[in-house]
Formats: C-alpha cells, sequence, structure tokens
C-alpha cells in the first residue's frame, strides 16, 4: 500500500469520528471526492428530482469529473485535516 493510500485510508476512518457535523456542503464535497477516489468519474444516470439526496450526491461526485483518484485522495486528506486540525492520526 503506498503512502498516499495509507493516509487516504486514515483520512476515511478519521471523518468517521468527527466530532462536530461539518455541514451539508463539506459533507458532499467529502463525498464527491471520496467517490472519485475510488471509483474514478461519475457515471450512470443522475437521479430524478424525486429523490433530492442522491442527485445532491450525484452531482457532488461529478463535480470532480476529471480528476485524478490520487488528486482526489490528496484533496480528501486535505480537506480533512482542515475538518480535525490534527495532521497525523
Amino acid at each position: 500500500m503506498s503512502d498516499l493510500d495509507a493516509r487516504f485510508e486514515s483520512a476515511a476512518a478519521a471523518v468517521q469520528g468527527l466530532a462536530e457535523d461539518p455541514g451539508n456542503e463539506t459533507k458532499l464535497r467529502l463525498y464527491g471526492l471520496y467517490k472519485q477516489a475510488t471509483r474514478g468519474d461519475a457515471d450512470g444516470k443522475r437521479p430524478a428530482f424525486t429523490n433530492p439526496v442522491g442527485r445532491a450526491k450525484y452531482d457532488a461526485w461529478a463535480a470532480e469529473s476529471g480528476t485524478s483518484r490520487d488528486d482526489a485522495k490528496t484533496a480528501y486528506i486535505h480537506l480533512v485535516e482542515e475538518l480535525t486540525k490534527h495532521s497525523s492520526w
């Protein structure tokens, strides 16, 4: 496992233990970066307007399209570091 992958996994675990809710916008950004890092560009159809949560999640992921998996992992790690104010978990 690369250092980047290990840091990404640590960041993903740290998100689960956040003391405060970072808000919907930040959670959607985290979701989009996580999906881009683990699956690549968004695929499938955008959920219908009757599924606003699924639609917001899809849009957050699609916003990261074209970002490399490594760049998405790095951005995810930096965002989690900002949220935790702690650089090593």
